[in-house]
């Protein structure tokens, strides 16, 4: 019999950072970082019962803050009844090891903490192969440590001949699932590629939306198209790219697609993982960067995701810089100028400016236009399906087509579009 009193433990976790002159401004942990950090646990399920930042000159080759600072934090974690420490910075598998023998309890860093709210998160086939290929490549080098009790000296008298480790055989097993995780990932990317064309070819524009984690991304797409992703005021809420077709103006339909939400400190792993997703930046027509303007560190944020979206090889791609929450924004004056929109996708505000942005960036002409094909040319119906948007179709007299046309297709249909005029240039009036 289930006792209905029983719940999952919830993790208690001690927070540790290294803010040391030698490392980059990128590796170093802050109060700002920590804080994210702490909402990191909170939305992998875990609580925070000790924080714990460190200021030295340089990391501890063994223990990362040095011996004395271990100290500390052990007793830390033993007042607060803690089962694990975690490290804002990245640790090498030695120092993770060394900490944890040293601690008595688990010990993990932020990529660790980020990979295993990926691995809840991931609903889709290929958004599981992503995560579980980047949590094999962590944890490669860190076998290791967790098979220390295993571990044999290799070339060591007594050990050569035909017997292989739990480690070894671990090793090979993992490099196998890595080739065979990448291979079904280049099968993903090879998919795409073909829907890409697809969508290039039927003149399709698609906007990418972009965003640090928890700007509201999925509220955005929500808000556009309906969409009904679930949208929680949490770190990493969705994982899986959501597309939908969203109707900028009668002329102008996009592909709005949602994509993973970035952070700093993503793990590298992560991001080379996610590229078969994430390199559909690089292929859209236009980005939409949302911005959390109720966040005070938004200029950090942002940076950070410009600093991705130049990894990925999008610096060309046009951009909008959407500031949400702006029915929190604390300024007098909300953020403008070229390129930029101020709106809640919360509440509605400022989406008709947000769509009139797209609009401009997008709009190829395109003009809905009534068509008289003679039967004998009904075969230019066909083209009019792959290279247009058919509306409507009435067989009289003529095929009397309504379609939202490129204007290369109507310069290519010339007098069998209603109203059309020969282009004169000027002197010729």
């Amino acid at each position: 019999m289930t006792d209905n009193n029983t719940q999952e433990k919830i993790n208690r976790a001690v927070l540790v950072g290294l803010n040391a002159f030698s490392l980059s401004k990128e590796e170093n942990a802050t109060e700002a970082s920590m804080e994210e950090l702490s909402a990191l646990l909170e939305t992998a399920g875990g609580e925070t019962v000790g924080v714990v930042l460190q200021s030295k000159d340089s990391p501890d080759p063994r223990t990362f803050i040095g011996e004395g600072k271990v100290a500390e934090v052990k007793e830390l974690v033993q007042a607060m009844d803690a089962d694990m420490v975690i490290f804002d910075n990245a640790l090498s598998p030695s120092q993770q090891r060394a900490l944890s023998e040293d601690l008595g309890v688990s010990v993990l860093d932020r990529s660790a903490l980020i990979l295993d709210i990926f691995a809840q998160r991931a609903r889709t086939r290929e958004g599981r192969l992503q995560v579980e290929l980047a949590q094999y490549q962590y944890l490669l080098p860190r076998l290791i440590g967790m098979w220390k009790h295993l571990e044999r000296q290799e070339g060591a008298i007594g050990t050569r001949g035909p017997g292989e480790t739990q480690l070894e055989s671990d090793r090979r097993h993992i490099h196998r699932k890595i080739a065979k995780l990448k291979e079904e990932l280049e099968q993903v990317r090879r998919v795409r590629a073909t829907q890409r064309v697809r969508r290039e070819k039927n003149e399709v524009p698609v906007v990418a939306i972009v965003g640090y984690t928890n700007a509201g991304k999925s509220t955005l797409l929500n808000k556009l198209t309906g969409a009904e992703i679930p949208a929680n005021n949490r770190l990493f809420d969705t994982l899986d790219t959501t597309t939908r077709t969203l109707e900028i103006s009668d002329t102008c339909t996009v592909l709005l697609s949602d994509t993973v939400g970035f952070i700093r400190k993503l793990p590298h792993h992560l991001v080379e993982a996610f590229k078969a997703t994430l390199e559909e930046l690089s292929f859209a027509d236009l980005l939409l960067h949302v911005i959390d303007a109720s966040n005070e560190e938004w200029r950090e944020q942002a940076e950070v995701v410009d600093q991705l979206i130049h990894e990925l090889g999008a610096d060309r791609t046009p951009r909008i810089e959407v500031f949400n929450k702006c029915d929190c924004w604390d300024g007098d004056i909300r953020p403008h100028g070229d390129n930029i929109v101020s709106i809640s996708a919360k509440t509605g505000e400022g989406l008709p400016d947000l769509l009139a942005a797209i609009g401009a960036k997008l709009d190829n002409g395109a003009k809905r236009v009534t068509i008289h094909l003679p039967y004998d040319k009904g075969g230019l119906l066909d083209k009019l399906y792959q290279d247009a948007k058919v509306e409507k179709v009435d067989y009289s007299e003529t095929i009397d087509v309504v379609a939202v046309c490129p204007q290369k297709i109507i310069g290519q249909l010339g007098p069998l579009v209603e109203g059309w005029k020969p282009h004169k240039e000027p002197w010729e009036d």
